[in-house]
């Protein structure tokens, strides 16, 4: 009765891969119990979590090509784009079909933008990205989250939107997305290790919490609906300042890194997988966190089972 901080099913974000060259789930070895899907199966596999209580998916698109500027993320017949229609056509208003906004799926390099001579080209990526965004939209997107941390990506995304008709499509910006050790099985299933450097110049440092603070408030200025704190764990210090100063919804993304951790230790029996899922998963919400992007949503109902 006084527990104060519960977790719902309806505060869970369920991430899915949708892959273009897969005819069956293709398993993701940094990822146990965690698969790549083809089109065809993601209606069956949502229904599955529909059925727990989940009420909305973030999709990210594992193409069948690939090129230097990542053409196939805003393509009508993109593996992204069938599979919104598929599940809005399935579950309409009943799913909130999010989708990730960025360009390392989908380029050559694995970075998130244009890349010309060695660098990525901030301007040039977000004509881009206002692509992508639009061409989801008019698959049927509810929200669309841009991740490729380009500056004033929020800004051309809504104006984007808005100048095509589609101004009740909201944008949940990646805000605080730092530059992370934890994104390691993320990039096998996603196949975007990038080819030389790293994400480091674009995405941010986690020793300053006021450039994350800047950043938020930047998005929110350019018409962030949602914003975003990722990885989750490791920042939950980020998530409460940023309920604290923003009046608008939350999200934390408990990654990849954190979910194989957990996975891995379960697998030695050195934890009780399901007690500490729901113990983590607590702590990010406790830290003000009202939506949680998380890996462990497939399975809610047995591990809420420890309450």
């Amino acid at each position: 009765m006084l527990q104060g901080v519960r977790i719902h099913p309806s505060n869970l974000v369920y991430p899915i891969f949708v892959d273009e060259t897969a005819q069956a789930p293709a398993a993701i070895e940094a990822m146990p119990d965690y698969y790549r899907l083809p089109v065809q199966q993601v209606v069956a596999e949502v229904r599955q979590a529909v059925e727990q209580g989940i009420k909305a998916v973030l999709l990210f698109g594992v193409p069948s090509q690939k090129d230097e500027t990542g053409s196939s993320a805003f393509a009508d017949n993109g593996a992204v784009q069938k599979a919104i229609r598929e599940l809005k056509n399935e579950f309409g208003d009943e799913l909130v079909v999010m989708t990730d906004v960025c360009l390392c799926e989908y380029t050559t390099h694995g970075h998130c933008g244009i890349v010309k001579n060695g660098e990525v080209m901030n301007d040039l990526t977000l004509e881009i990205l206002q692509k992508v965004a639009v061409s989801q939209a008019q698959a049927g997107a509810d929200v669309v989250a841009p991740s490729a941390m380009m500056d004033g990506q929020v800004r051309f995304i809504r104006e984007a939107l808005d100048d095509t008709g589609f101004n009740q499509v909201a944008i949940m910006a990646y805000s605080a997305k730092y530059a992370s050790s934890l994104y390691g099985p993320f990039r096998e299933a996603a196949d975007c290790k990038p080819t030389f450097g790293s994400r480091k110049s674009y995405q941010m440092g986690y020793r300053n919490p006021t450039e994350a603070l800047r950043e938020i408030e930047l998005d929110v200025n350019e018409g962030a609906d949602m914003i975003m704190v990722k990885p989750a764990l490791a920042y939950l210090d980020i998530i409460h300042l940023a309920k604290s100063r923003f009046n608008v919804p939350v999200a934390a993304f408990n990654v990849s890194g954190e979910y194989a951790m957990v996975k891995a230790a379960a697998k030695n029996g050195w934890i009780d997988e399901n007690a500490v899922i729901l113990e983590l998963l607590t702590a990010i919400k406790r830290a003000g966190s009202d939506l949680i992007i998380t890996y462990f949503a497939k399975d809610v109902k047995s591990w809420l089972g420890q309450l």
